[in-house]
């Protein structure tokens, strides 16, 4: 069975605080359980010596069965909520998805 990986990158503005930036991994973290769809979930902080991050310290990644799956996501209220926590302290996102090969 292929798996749609969902990968999410984020810079957070120089004002977010380590509780700020902490409030946003837990909130994310809870998606998974409130959210069946999501088949797996996984995060980690940059730790690459290429200094090639472009200041994306954060990143997510969300395995889902099916686009709809994703789509579906997307527009869920528990995403939109999880979004509106996270908006104030952000600075840049970068996302990629992708069926894993």
């Amino acid at each position: 069975m292929k798996n749609l990986r969902h990968v999410v990158m984020f810079k957070f503005k120089d004002s977010a605080t380590a509780d700020d930036v902490q409030k946003i991994v837990d909130a994310f973290g809870l998606l998974p359980a409130k959210m069946p769809t999501i088949t797996a979930f996984e995060w980690g902080t940059n730790n690459s010596p290429e200094n090639l991050n472009q200041q994306f310290t954060h990143c997510f990644m969300l395995t889902f069965a099916t686009e709809q799956d994703r789509d579906n996501y997307l527009i869920a209220a528990e995403h939109k909520a999880f979004v509106a926590v996270l908006r104030p302290h952000l600075e840049k996102a970068f996302v990629l998805d992708y069926w894993a090969q």
